[in-house]
């Protein structure tokens, strides 16, 4: 019998990491969430260089979990244009985090963005 049946999803995060306190607060949510077990924190940037093996490895995900910093929407787009679907999309500043260029962050932010994660792809 082939043990396919029970392997495991395979969930890719993504995140912003831009260059403000939203961007970072999305890049440490994705480790956050990688350490947690929910999924692997994997490279937006092969994505925008549009690197084949990246864009096959995301087009074969089981669930992508896009998260942004801010409605510039930098991730969204990137996984849009290689036709890469988004299971799971959260906005940083769409919880109430202020954009600014600044990396005072707190970890009630970061906490912020991987619970919406977390919520937003549990089954319904």
């Amino acid at each position: 019998m082939s043990g396919t049946c029970c392997a495991a999803k395979k969930t890719l995060i993504f995140a912003c990491s831009g260059g403000s306190n939203v961007g970072q607060i999305t890049n440490d949510a994705a480790k956050k969430l990688d350490q947690e077990g929910v999924g692997s924190f994997y490279c937006l940037a092969g994505i925008g260089a549009r690197l084949d093996g990246f864009i096959a490895n995301a087009q074969g995900a089981d669930e992508v979990i896009a998260l942004d910093g801010c409605s510039v929407a930098c991730a969204k787009k990137a996984l849009e244009d290689c036709e890469v679907p988004i299971s799971t999309y959260v906005v940083a500043t769409d919880l109430g985090i202020e954009k600014g260029h600044h990396f005072n962050i707190a970890e009630a932010e970061i906490v912020a963005v991987c619970d919406a994660a977390k919520q937003a792809s549990a089954p319904s």
